[in-house]
């Protein structure tokens, strides 16, 4: 059975996905800050962890988070799940990945990605990524999308789907967090 391509993205009620944490100089500041998704979000986040066997992002979040996670050791262990998972890069400027077990996909990554979900297995897990979703997506790559929607309205900034992009999504499940915020998973209609 082939492989699922989820993307999970931290999303504002607009739609922008960019730089939810503040670091990236975007002059969009940390907009998740200063709401908590609770223990049942957090739940949420590890069952979707634990899902896939496979990390994928792009340049941005992959430098982004190499600093960070190879750095802690959280009690739900999710930092040593990441850190000892296979990753992937989609990246054309990267020569180098040094964070443990993560291999750069310089080249037809829609190929590559495609081969991934042929294989069989677990899930492959894209955080964030927009460039890179924006790359998947035409191909008919992406199976679902999990947003973990703010109640912010940012009006700027990266979207999660490029302004030409049209297709379907079916709602698969829907939950209230924290905060105000809203868990969502969306399932590709194609195929």
């Amino acid at each position: 059975m082939a492989r699922k391509l989820v993307v999970s993205v931290y999303i504002s009620l607009d739609g922008v996905v960019q730089d939810p944490v503040g670091m990236e100089n975007s002059g969009l500041g940390n907009w998740v800050g200063p709401y908590s998704r609770g223990p049942e979000g957090d739940e949420i986040m590890r069952q979707e962890l634990w899902a896939a066997d496979i990390a994928l992002m792009g340049r941005t979040t992959y430098e982004g988070f190499a600093a960070v996670w190879p750095t802690l050791d959280d009690p739900a262990g999710f930092a040593r799940r990441l850190n000892g998972m296979p990753k992937y890069v989609a990246s054309t400027t990267l020569q180098q990945a040094d964070w443990s077990n993560t291999t750069v996909l310089a080249r037809d990554v829609a190929g590559e990605v495609r081969r991934m979900k042929d294989d069989g297995g677990g899930d492959i897990l894209v955080y964030g990524s927009a460039g890179l979703v924006h790359s998947l997506l035409p191909h008919g790559l992406v199976d679902q999308v999990h947003m973990l929607i703010y109640p912010t309205v940012l009006g700027r900034g990266t979207r999660l789907f490029p302004a030409d992009y049209a297709a379907r999504f079916d709602l698969r499940d829907l939950r209230q967090l924290g905060s105000g915020m809203v868990h969502a998973v969306y399932a590709s209609s194609v195929g």
